[in-house]
């Protein structure tokens, strides 16, 4: 009898506690499910826009919201959130063509004078993903000079330096653009020759646009480079820095072909690239890599010999 009774309090604790945890289970599936409907609710507030999450896509409305925040804030922090959700979203094609139309270039773009280095660095991200479309570049171009006087002139391998050469690097996919950067093609080659590995990767890839533009050629040839930059064609380098180093003598020589100069020597001054380029070190170096262990690199290597 006992024992009966034993086991009946037993079987009534399982279903008590199964129940509860029944209980549990559908509590924690409300407030799961209420806390993302409340995400995916539109904000009422410019405010709580800058707390939304990196995956929210903002409409028109709240766009607007956020740009005219951005334009009357003082708060620093605040006056950050916003430039990271408007650089998040700025990374969308059709939200590219709206902060435009709603006048936010010019408002993302004056951030890039704030001292905080946090903002200004979160300005040019914004920025960069704004310049991926071609008719925002008409209006971000009035920013080139500026970004380049950051550029050369800031912290080396700061966050704000890569941001900005990530900036020029999107400007300068086509050819409209280029001609603003010819001042500073002696920056770029300083930066390259100092900085770390992510900065000299950067600087390449701008490098490189400029490289593949005829009208370029003359401007990157004469630049005044010091002569470590033959270094960069050492068979031990990085491969990602090594063949993007090829590239740009790669391009160089395919314009310099399509201008009938390959076979002539420009009056380039001593000092410049073209004589670190077309000098017996160099050469060396490009025979040298012939015998490189890795095929990418002994392929472009091959292509470039023959110019000699």
């Amino acid at each position: 009898m006992g024992g009966a009774r034993g086991a009946g309090w037993v079987a009534a604790g399982l279903v008590l506690g199964a129940g509860a945890c029944y209980c549990i289970y559908r509590l924690t599936r409300g407030q799961q499910r209420g806390s993302r409907a409340r995400r995916l609710r539109p904000s009422r507030s410019a405010e709580d826009l800058t707390n939304g999450s990196c995956d929210d896509v903002l409409s028109a409305e709240q766009l607007q919201k956020l740009l005219y925040l951005l334009e009357s804030t003082e708060d620093p922090i605040i006056m950050e959130r916003a430039l990271v959700t408007l650089g998040n979203n700025a990374a969308f094609s059709a939200n590219q063509v709206i902060i435009q139309e709603l006048g936010g270039i010019p408002i993302v773009g004056d951030k890039i004078n704030n001292p905080n280095h946090s903002i200004k660095e979160k300005a040019l991200h914004a920025l960069n993903n704004l310049s991926v479309n071609v008719e925002n570049q008409i209006k971000i171009k009035v920013y080139i000079n500026q970004v380049c006087e950051d550029v050369f002139s800031g912290p080396l391998n700061s966050a704000v330096q890569l941001a900005g050469l990530r900036l020029l690097t999107n400007m300068t996919v086509t050819n409209d653009h280029q001609h603003m950067l010819n001042s500073y093609i002696t920056d770029l080659f300083h930066v390259l020759l100092t900085g770390n590995g992510n900065t000299k990767v950067q600087v390449l890839k701008l490098l490189s646009n400029l490289s593949e533009n005829p009208a370029m050629t003359e401007g990157l040839l004469s630049a005044q480079v010091d002569s470590s930059f033959l270094s960069l064609y050492d068979g031990h380098v990085a491969k990602e820095i090594l063949l993007r180093v090829l590239t740009l003598f790669q391009n160089i020589n395919n314009c310099l072909r399509m201008e009938g100069q390959l076979a002539t020597q420009p009056p380039f001054p001593k000092g410049s690239l073209f004589f670190l380029l077309y000098g017996e070190e160099c050469a060396q170096k490009m025979r040298a890599l012939v015998y490189h262990h890795d095929v990418d690199v002994k392929e472009k290597a091959v292509t470039i010999i023959p110019k000699f």
